[in-house]
């Protein structure tokens, strides 16, 4: 078989036809001159798309600069592993150092299809366990009920890309009438989110869902029901009474982060505005830095950002504030790669964490504890966490740790039912 027939074989394997143009035509010229294996046509392929993604020098640049130190190298094959040695070294340096945002621009947005919103009759409710709960790592417990399923703000990092595909929203047709025959136990807590499958307002009151949820809350007073989201859809809200024990987080990231890897979602400025509006309303609310992302700036925006919330929130208006990081495995790192995507998301240093791939220990201290440390009024009086994050940063960041993961449920309930129930937890919840 000739190397071209081989080619051939082994390119659908990789990555290659996602690059450009002028990058698949070297690195298949490359491929041929070295007799590249599958997998060391996986490894340049990636690193090239890499780049492309990271708006970074193409990776046929850093080859012929690093080419011209091994010319004096007779033996191709030796030839070609002190090649793709060097361009690995050099690609994990890029990789691993502080990233900069300063080369993207609004241009660099991808083409998003537009949401369509489809009804259907689903088998079940989609009440559950949180999908990425590890008894690996500290984790609440949180229930999660997929009241929607798929998102449409098209966050770079997100891990819905890989477990819903196309642009098709679904409402379940039977979603209120499930929830209204659901059996709990009177004697029980419950802490339940929303926004697991998708944003929890985005959508409004589509499909009758905020009405059906809001129900359901009325109905459970020993319910804690979180709606998470990135949005500034209020508006169904505030018009309508809801029970104290609906409460509304925010996902917040400084605007950089925002404009270049949180797509069509509402700027920073619009989430916290709307959750001054909901605070005002009597609602309690919550705040998610989740995921923080180190970048040239970080530490500046992000405690910009906690000083913030600290000056114009009550501590006794604030549920929680938890803190987590982009976390992936590798089906994830896969499916972004394979966007038409500019995105930095994936530029950053990684090390495998309980079988995921995460910033290393050292460098998650450093901003959880920035992030705590702008809140530093709220301490003692907002219960802080970490986000199926390793038990081990626990104490450096907050001066405590759970030594179980039913510790650390227990006390996050007690904490927000305090602070929804400040005088006692009455039979039938008010509504505001």
């Amino acid at each position: 078989m000739s190397y071209s027939e081989k080619f051939d074989q082994i390119v659908s394997q990789t990555t290659f036809g996602l690059l450009p143009e002028s990058e698949q035509l070297f690195v298949r010229e490359k491929a041929h001159d070295f007799r590249f294996t599958q997998q060391e046509l996986r490894i340049v392929s990636e690193m090239a798309l890499d780049r492309k993604q990271w708006k970074e020098s193409p990776l046929s640049s850093q080859w012929k600069r690093i080419q011209e130190e091994y010319e004096h190298i007779a033996d191709t094959a030796q030839k070609k592993k002190r090649l793709i040695s060097s361009l690995t070294d050099v690609h994990y340096k890029l990789k691993s150092g502080i990233k900069s945002y300063g080369s993207l621009s609004s241009s660099d947005k991808p083409v998003t299809l537009k949401p369509v919103l489809k009804t259907t009759v689903k088998p079940g409710l989609g009440l559950g366990r949180c999908p990425v709960a590890s008894e690996k790592t500290r984790c609440c417990n949180l229930l999660t009920l997929d009241a929607v399923e798929k998102c449409g703000f098209d966050c770079s990092y997100c891990s819905i890309q890989s477990f819903y595909h196309g642009n098709e929203v679904v409402f379940d047709n039977d979603f209120s009438k499930k929830l209204a025959q659901l059996k709990l136990d009177p004697n029980k807590t419950y802490h339940v989110g929303t926004g697991q499958s998708s944003d929890s307002l985005m959508w409004g009151n589509h499909n009758g869902v905020l009405e059906a949820l809001t129900d359901f809350a009325e109905r459970h007073p020993n319910v804690i029901l979180e709606l998470k989201t990135k949005s500034r859809n209020i508006g169904w809200l505030m018009e309508n009474s809801i029970p104290e024990n609906m409460i509304v987080t925010w996902s917040l990231n400084p605007q950089t982060i925002i404009d270049h890897e949180e797509h069509l979602s509402a700027s920073l400025e619009q989430r916290i505005t709307s959750a001054r509006r909901m605070a005002d309303k009597g609602c309690i609310v919550g705040f998610h830095f989740h995921p923080i992302v180190f970048y040239e700036g970080w530490q500046e925006e992000y405690t910009q950002i906690g000083e913030r919330l600290s000056q114009e929130f009550d501590p006794q208006e604030v549920a929680l504030v938890s803190m987590g990081t982009l976390t992936y495995t590798r089906s994830v790192m896969k499916t972004i790669r394979r966007r038409d995507l500019t995105s930095k998301i994936l530029q950053m240093p990684m090390e495998e964490i309980a079988g995921k791939y995460s910033y290393p220990l050292e460098v998650k201290l450093d901003m959880f504890r920035g992030v705590y440390n702008s809140l530093s009024k709220w301490h003692g009086e907002v219960f802080f966490y970490l986000c199926m994050e390793a038990q081990s940063l626990w104490m450096p960041v907050f001066g405590y740790e759970y030594e179980d993961n039913l510790t650390f449920e227990a006390a996050m309930k007690a904490s927000y039912f305090g602070k929804i129930y400040p005088n006692e937890h009455p039979a039938v919840p008010k509504t505001r």
